[in-house]
């Protein structure tokens, strides 16, 4: 017997890979509810590094994580493409908040940013635990970045704005992720006033042989600084994709090239070589 078409099938019905998908966004939604029912998250903390001297961190960027029932670290996009719409999602963005936020409460030297969506701003539970922490530490705030994507932006811009200006007065700042990587119009930079914008990593992995990214790379670099916003670029892998960045006028860098997301604390590791020496 021949192999099956698969475009004989009929419109809807179900193929092999498709049922291997739903099967696998299934376990992926379970394994992050349970996760999220045991308390079994983590966050995970990359380093965000001055692009000048003294070439010190700026600050920490930390990312969601689960652990499935071996105790196996699962990162956020296993599970966060399924959950991101639903009312997991929401928890998830909770349980981020919070961890970040305990995780600067015990470390006063330390700056944070946390990925942030639009459904979190209406969520009361989001805001209960944010207005929690700044108003027993107002030191918090003024080390606290949220990250919002660009689509996410512009869900609801009116409520973005004004959730920015309230939070903004408390010294918290706000960065444009995913810059580059949508239809944000740049006539929203005066409306939104972003702190920062991160360049989207697919215009950043392999910059220094790619001349297309070259130069969208500088057209955004040239836009952030015509509204003096701070330019992060992420997902920096080589030597030579830095020096080009960095000769290019990016304030910060990101990326397995300087260490990669570590539900260790790196500031931690650093206080215990430091004793050590």
């Amino acid at each position: 017997m021949g192999k099956k078409d698969l475009s004989d099938l009929p419109e809807g019905a179900d193929s092999p890979l498709n049922s291997a998908v739903s099967a696998r966004d299934g376990s992926a939604v379970q394994m992050a509810t349970e996760a999220v029912k045991h308390r079994q998250c983590r966050l995970a903390y990359q380093p965000v590094m001055q692009a000048r001297p003294p070439h010190g961190v700026a600050f920490y960027e930390g990312f969601i994580r689960v652990l499935d029932e071996t105790g196996r670290v699962i990162p956020a996009r296993e599970f966060m493409p399924q959950v991101e719409n639903t009312p997991l999602g929401r928890d998830l963005d909770c349980v981020a908040l919070e961890k970040g936020l305990r995780a600067m409460a015990r470390n006063p030297d330390i700056r944070l940013a946390i990925n942030m969506s639009a459904r979190s701003i209406g969520y009361a539970r989001w805001s209960r635990v944010l207005e929690r922490f700044l108003k027993r530490d107002p030191t918090i705030g003024e080390r606290l970045i949220l990250e919002i994507s660009e689509d996410s932006a512009m869900q609801v811009p009116e409520l973005v704005i004004d959730f920015m200006d309230r939070l903004q007065d408390k010294g918290v700042a706000f960065t444009l992720d995913d810059f580059g990587a949508s239809n944000f119009s740049f006539r929203h930079f005066r409306e939104f006033f972003f702190d920062a914008a991160k360049i989207d990593g697919q215009f950043v992995r392999g910059i220094s042989t790619n001349p297309d990214n070259q130069a969208l790379v500088r057209a955004l670099i040239a836009v952030a600084r015509e509204f003096e916003i701070l330019v992060i670029a992420e997902s920096v892998e080589t030597r030579e994709d830095a020096e080009f960045l960095v000769a290019s006028g990016v304030d910060c860098l990101q990326g397995f090239l300087f260490g990669a997301p570590s539900v260790k604390p790196p500031w931690e590791q650093e206080s215990a070589e430091k004793t050590a020496s």
